[in-house]
């Protein structure tokens, strides 16, 4: 049978909304296919199992949520310094908040991998091939702090996207005077990513880094 790649990526996307609203319990080829507007047992002509499924909305988010190579190489012209940092958090969480759909459907496949073991093993790989790049990214690009600083803040990051994607009132006026998410974004990087590199300490062996690339 001869599928049509078009269809194919519509399918994957209303598995990415499917799942972003329904969970993965109620990521079904029937919910796929009513999302996407086509016959019943189309999706199961495209794909061979539900993990088959999972496995392709695990590739397509990450195109949907990758940085912008325009947008980084622009921001890549300014200086190296904790100022880029922040300017690469602020646009992490702009994509974040334009396609929180994408995010939200992140979030379940990482519950739903903590009871697929299969998909757990494929997951975690992924997700530490994107943590690895953003280090090895801003090693080369010799931003201030070293890969223990790049690991926090995506720790970091990751909790501050969770919260204000799910449940932005917990952070409402946590801070009195701090803006949310942006002031936050702005005091995470102030608090952990050094004004200039210092090369000492334990961060200095690991070479700088952040999480531009992170999704």
């Amino acid at each position: 049978m001869v599928r049509n790649p078009e269809r194919r990526a519509a399918l994957v996307d209303a598995g990415v909304e499917v799942l972003a609203r329904e969970g993965a319990r109620g990521l079904t080829f029937r919910a796929v296919d009513a999302e996407a507007g086509v016959p019943v047992g189309t999706a199961s002509n495209y794909f061979s199992s539900r993990d088959d499924l999972l496995r392709q909305i695990d590739i397509r988010l990450h195109e949907r949520l990758a940085p912008d190579p325009v947008v980084l190489a622009e921001l890549m012209k300014a200086p190296k310094d904790r100022a880029l940092v922040t300017a690469f958090m602020h646009d992490l969480m702009a994509r974040a908040q334009a396609d929180r759909t994408g995010y939200l459907a992140l979030m379940e496949m990482r519950l739903e991998a903590t009871r697929r073991p299969e998909l757990r093993a494929s997951f975690t790989k992924t997700v530490r091939a994107d943590l690895e790049y953003a280090m090895d990214f801003h090693r080369d690009a010799g931003l201030p702090g070293g890969d223990e600083t790049v690991t926090v803040l995506y720790l970091a990051m990751l909790g501050l996207l969770l919260e204000h994607l799910t449940l932005p009132g917990v952070l409402e006026g946590v801070l009195p005077g701090v803006s949310v998410p942006d002031g936050l974004v702005e005091r995470i990087v102030a608090t952990i990513v050094p004004e200039s590199d210092a090369r000492s300490g334990a961060d200095a062996g690991s070479g700088s880094g952040s999480v531009s690339g992170q999704r």
